[in-house]
């Protein structure tokens, strides 16, 4: 067993370095830029095919001969047990090319405006109550959750959400998924009659030590290039970033602020930074 997953984990390497992964393929999958196939694909593959040799030895089963229980065995164990090596070999691969080392825990709070009016992602459906990648994600809380291992960082970056939960952003563009569909925001259109922007804000802990449970302080940061921008490493939030994503007229400070750090001021476990520094 040992030597079989060390084989499938030396063949999986192979495999990957054979073509470099295209860095620039915004929508692929990391599967898709290791060009190695979906782990899940071949969890879904095994199943379908072991659930089959089940029924049929249940439909049959005083009908079969010794050789056709063997068969039977045989056609419900092999894909179970190659698609475990897959599995344990990717993940294991996974981990030691990854820039995080492993899996991280990473959360921020978001909230999107529009010409004054907030808007939401779609509402999750399904058993599983998220709506993005297993590793990118939110869950109907106005919080995107980056949860597993990362590739490369950039995977927990805004530009990356909004293309896992099905819409799109940009310097100047934003497409979000919602309950009435898809919306869209481009620079040059109006807000009250006057010309606005996509902008992003980002309030940000800045003390020496926000692993403590209180007493930070924060300071509010407008984004230049906020299509790159990654979630601060932090499980909690705060100290995870409040992003606040605003199409409007142009500004250089935003009034709008996450519940969750409105909370944590009315508390007495946050203040804002002198000078903003």
């Amino acid at each position: 067993m040992r030597l079989g997953l060390i084989f499938l984990l030396l063949s999986i390497i192979v495999f990957a370095h054979g073509d470099e992964p295209d860095e620039h393929e915004e929508h692929a999958t990391v599967w898709e830029r290791l060009k190695i196939p979906d782990p899940m694909d071949l969890v879904y593959i095994a199943s379908l095919v072991s659930g089959l040799a089940v029924i049929i030895a249940l439909m049959a089963q005083h009908g079969l001969s010794e050789q056709g229980k063997k068969i039977i065995f045989i056609v419900i164990a092999v894909p179970v047990a190659v698609a475990t090596l897959y599995l344990a070999g990717t993940t294991v691969y996974l981990n030691i090319i990854s820039e995080t080392g492993g899996p991280v825990h990473w959360h921020a709070d978001y909230e999107i405006w529009t010409c004054g009016v907030s808007y939401e992602l779609v509402d999750p459906t399904g058993w599983d109550n998220k709506v993005g990648s297993p590793v990118f994600h939110e869950h109907n809380d106005n919080r995107m959750h980056a949860e597993g291992v990362l590739h490369k960082k950039t995977d927990a970056s805004l530009s990356r959400f909004f293309t896992e939960t099905g819409g799109k952003l940009e310097k100047a563009e934003l497409i979000l998924t919602t309950n009435d569909g898809l919306k869209t925001w481009k620079n040059g259109e109006q807000c009250n009659g006057k010309p606005a922007k996509l902008q992003v804000f980002v309030y940000q802990i800045v003390n020496v030590n926000p692993s403590q449970k209180s007493n930070f302080l924060y300071k509010q940061v407008k984004l230049d290039d906020f299509t790159d921008y990654v979630l601060s490493e932090y499980a909690n939030v705060p100290p995870g970033d409040c992003i606040i994503i605003e199409f409007d007229e142009e500004k250089n400070k935003t009034d709008k602020m996450c519940s969750t750090y409105k909370i944590a001021i009315e508390k007495g476990d946050m203040k804002e930074a002198q000078n903003g520094s």
